[in-house]
């Protein structure tokens, strides 16, 4: 193998190996996602980090634009492509809508993190 692989965190092994997105210690069968470039988030066990469409990362209380025009049921107008939400709180939703938030003349309701961007 040309490249050098990162030693097991848990046992410290260094004969690991990837398989798939996942690095294995053959020693004692520990699985790990590897640390993705220089700019690793600090998160901590069973934490999600969300990103918005283009790759930043979202926290509670951020203020997103909607990037694309979305219909809303019963609505006849709709959501138009950039439109300001203020205030947003990240939570696990159904069908991958993991934002709760509140649009001024729509009321409370919840988006996918994949139709906005960071304001």
């Amino acid at each position: 193998m040309s490249d050098h692989l990162p030693p097991c965190p848990s046992c410290s092994n260094e004969y690991t190996y990837e398989m798939n997105a996942l690095m294995v210690c053959p020693e004692c069968g520990h699985e790990w996602m590897p640390a993705a470039g220089g700019g690793a988030e600090p998160a901590g066990p069973g934490e999600r980090v969300i990103r918005d469409a283009v790759g930043n990362v979202l926290s509670d209380g951020d203020t997103v634009t909607v990037v694309k025009a979305l219909k809303v049921k019963g609505s006849v107008s709709g959501i138009k492509a950039g439109t300001k939400v203020r205030n947003i709180r990240l939570v696990d939703g159904v069908d991958g809508h993991d934002i709760d938030c509140r649009i001024e003349g729509f009321g409370a309701m919840q988006l996918k993190s994949s139709v906005v961007k960071k304001a």
